[in-house]
């Protein structure tokens, strides 16, 4: 489960305190020549191809996560799913390009401009003269005006997820023509390009019966190359065809089939010819990889491993394996040849099976890129430890983003940096890391910062029948406390060993398993994880640098750097905090970020209690409730920062009730000052005001240290190697109506691999 708001714009958004003194900002990196922006780290991976080499007909069944329960972007409980489909059958004024920047749609909008910024900011949209609904209506004024009074606010009969932009609209009124349409701003709005995309006909806006109901299930007026043809709820599938009435380049496909699909079934799904295209996760994806590579044309058998390594042999038995198990079946103990007779039978079926499995798999290839979101680690600041600003920012400066990168990115060969903005991300106009605001990793400040706060060494710890260390859940179950506690004391007689430097690194106790008392997600020593890089090697064995084993030093000898410090407490309170993880298949990556985090954090002397819980409870019951000191989740990257992530740090307040109204702001940090930045940047119709508004409010975010940016997320997707047009998209849109399947001896093209980033000085 990816655990990011990956819905539209119009809600996937919708989804720190002061200091004291004066918080100095260091100087923005667009003061240099250099544009801080960059360029994205990796490019769209979707076997691009021209139209002419790409034949026409054809059914393509896409994974998804899920059939939604409604095809109206606009409410709130509209997915993943409702912005494909509003993509394909939808008006959209801008889409993003490769930099994830906002680019016109020139099959929709001639032209789009700001005529006048005086008394009042005024947009004049000129439309295509051959846009048209699919009942052969004009688009035009009326339906931008359905959509503006629906999304104002002004009226709660409509039931809208956000009304971010249209809440500052005036009026809505017919240009100089039917195909202008001039749209008058009450107040300022930087971020106008964001709206009317997607733009549903007034037959859905118009009423809020039709707007709360209309679409839910269906949508009998559309304008873009597919249009809806039918939602099966039973079937967990949703059908587009194509529109006859498009005036755009004609739908190479006839038929485009998104099938709800669980993603650890995703795969046996490819196997069984039942998918096209499906994003997978990294655990699956050395399978297709594997599948994909050169074969034995004689055997079948893939001649390459996943890395380039040799491929093993059946069921990964060397030959003297093979020999024994013939020496052993034609051998004189006639009980011990018999049981390797049935064996052999069973791993020959188990072999067959495989080999099957892989021959299907042949003709896929994973793609991929990564996605316009990061994950990031989010502290709670509520109340507990993390209240402090000072144990916040001691956290964040006891982390090596760049490790973490490296252990998600790079054993799947994709670029490794750590992201180092909240607000935008690599190749974005608004992006430049403004990470310089909270410091560099460093464990002697993160320990002074901690001092500052009162956490002490050592203890004393005093504990009461019944109460928790500070920071922790207090339902968890007393031996599991007792074991937590042993652990974070070290458990052992103060001997230090010599080459155990990075024990705390290994992921493992003396038992084999992690600290939560889980098994180990990456593996133990046998399946050849390298737990410092993640990658894996042939001969199993940890390449991970350190001195030799065994050689002991004696009791009282200091740690070396990087070993775990004594835990802290304060008021007879260890330091421990509550580190709540998703539990479901999907989520390996996380758990093994957070099982690498948490080595970093004992090297600090901080301690935590990891604790698992469905997927489906993981966000509503745990995130949004504030029920957790430490989280990981990630957001969506925004063409539109100024109005997508105000709700996500904004600082939160007092509602009627008395409750605390945080918006999306789950980490209960903001500050004014944050505020106010976001509010002029919205304001300003100059861009490059804006986006430096926008990186000095980042600045701020990053040293108010509610959430920590980590990594940008993989994309991977496997897709059937005849497939164009198609994979993983990164920043861009895709664009439905060039999706097809090439011609017969045709080839779309791959992007390179890309350049392995230089070490950091």
């Amino acid at each position: 489960m990816s655990h990011v708001g990956v819905g539209p714009r119009a809600v996937m958004r919708a989804v720190a305190f002061l200091t004291t003194g004066v918080l100095a900002v260091p100087a923005l990196a667009g003061c240099t020549s250099e544009d801080p922006a960059g360029k994205p780290l990796a490019e769209q991976d979707v076997a691009a191809a021209a139209r002419a080499r790409i034949s026409d007909g054809g059914t393509l069944r896409w994974a998804v996560d899920s059939v939604p329960d409604t095809l109206n972007a606009f409410q709130s409980d509209a997915d993943a799913t409702t912005t494909r489909v509003a993509q394909a059958v939808l008006p959209s004024m801008y889409r993003m390009d490769e930099t994830g920047s906002p680019v016109r749609n020139p099959d929709y909008l001639e032209s789009a401009e700001v005529v006048d910024t005086e008394p009042k900011q005024v947009v004049v949209y000129k439309l295509n003269q051959q846009a048209v609904w699919s009942d052969g209506r004009e688009i035009g004024a009326a339906d931008f005006a359905a959509q503006w009074r629906a999304l104002s606010g002004k009226d709660s009969a409509y039931w809208t997820a956000r009304n971010a932009g249209y809440d500052r609209i005036e009026k809505v009124e017919r240009g100089a023509n039917d195909l202008e349409v001039k749209v008058t701003f009450s107040r300022p709005y930087a971020d106008w390009k964001a709206l009317f995309t997607p733009l549903y006909p007034k037959d859905v806006t118009g009423t809020p019966d039709a707007f709360n109901d209309g679409a839910r299930r269906a949508l009998k007026v559309s304008a873009g190359p597919f249009a809806v043809k039918k939602v099966d709820t039973k079937g967990d599938q949703v059908v587009l065809t194509g529109n006859p009435r498009w005036w755009g380049e004609p739908a190479k496909l006839d038929e485009i089939v998104l099938r709800a699909v669980p993603r650890d079934e995703r795969v046996s799904e490819l196997v069984a010819g039942k998918l096209d295209l499906a994003e997978i996760d990294p655990e699956t994806a050395d399978e297709v990889t594997l599948a994909a590579g050169p074969r034995d044309p004689a055997t079948g058998t893939p001649l390459m491993g996943p890395g380039g390594t040799p491929a093993a042999g059946p069921q990964g038995r060397s030959a003297a394996e093979a020999l024994r198990s013939w020496a052993i079946a034609n051998g004189s103990d006639e009980e011990a040849a018999e049981e390797e007779v049935l064996a052999r039978e069973e791993r020959g079926e188990a072999e067959a099976k495989a080999r099957r499995r892989q021959q299907a798999l042949s003709g896929f290839e994973l793609r991929k890129s990564l996605e316009p979101a990061y994950t990031q680690l989010a502290l709670n600041g509520a109340e507990g430890p993390l209240a402090d600003e000072r144990v916040r920012r001691a956290v964040a400066r006891a982390l090596d983003r760049e490790e973490l990168a490296e252990a998600v990115l790079k054993p799947l060969g994709l670029p490794a940096e750590p992201v180092g903005s909240h607000l935008a991300l690599s190749g974005q106009p608004a992006y430049a890391d403004g990470s310089g605001a909270l410091g560099e990793q460093n464990a002697k400040e993160a320990r002074a910062l901690l001092a500052d706060a009162g956490w002490v060494p050592g203890g004393p710890v005093k504990k009461k029948d019944g109460e928790e260390a500070a920071g922790a859940e207090k339902d968890e179950n007393k031996d599991e406390d007792k074991k937590d506690e042993e652990k974070s004391e070290g458990g052992d007689d103060g001997t230090y060993i010599v080459g155990e430097d990075d024990k705390n690194k290994d992921d493992k106790n003396k038992d084999g398993k992690n600290d939560d008392g889980g098994n180990d997600d990456a593996g133990d020593a046998k399946d050849g994880a390298d737990r410092e890089s993640g990658e894996k090697h042939s001969s199993g064995k940890n390449t991970a640098q350190g001195g030799a084993p065994g050689a002991y030093a004696p009791k009282g000898t200091a740690a070396p750097a990087g070993a775990a410090a004594a835990p802290l407490a304060k008021d007879g309170k260890e330091l421990t905090l509550r580190f709540v993880l998703p539990s479901g298949p999907g989520s390996g990556t996380l758990r093994t970020v957070a099982d690498r985090i948490t080595d970093m954090l004992k090297e600090i002397g901080i301690g935590t209690r990891i604790t698992k819980v469905p997927d489906e409870s993981y966000f509503k019951d745990h995130i949004a409730a504030g029920e957790y000191d430490l989280a990981l989740y990630s957001w969506p990257a925004s063409a539109f920062p100024a109005t997508d992530a105000r709700p996500i740090y904004a600082k939160p307040v007092p509602a009627a009730d008395g409750s605390l109204n945080v918006a999306q702001n789950y980490t209960r940090v903001g500050t004014d000052q944050v505020d106010q930045l976001f509010d002029r940047a919205l304001a300003t119709l100059d861009q490059k005001e804006s986006r430096d508004l926008l990186r000095k409010a980042d600045s701020r975010i990053w040293a108010a240290a509610g959430s920590v940016p980590l990594y940008q997320r993989p994309q991977l997707t496997a897709a059937r190697k005849n497939l164009a047009n198609a994979g993983a998209f990164g920043f861009g849109t895709p664009v439905y109506e060039d999706m097809g399947f090439l011609k017969k001896g045709a080839q779309g093209s791959r992007p390179t691999a890309p350049a392995s980033p230089s070490p950091s000085s």
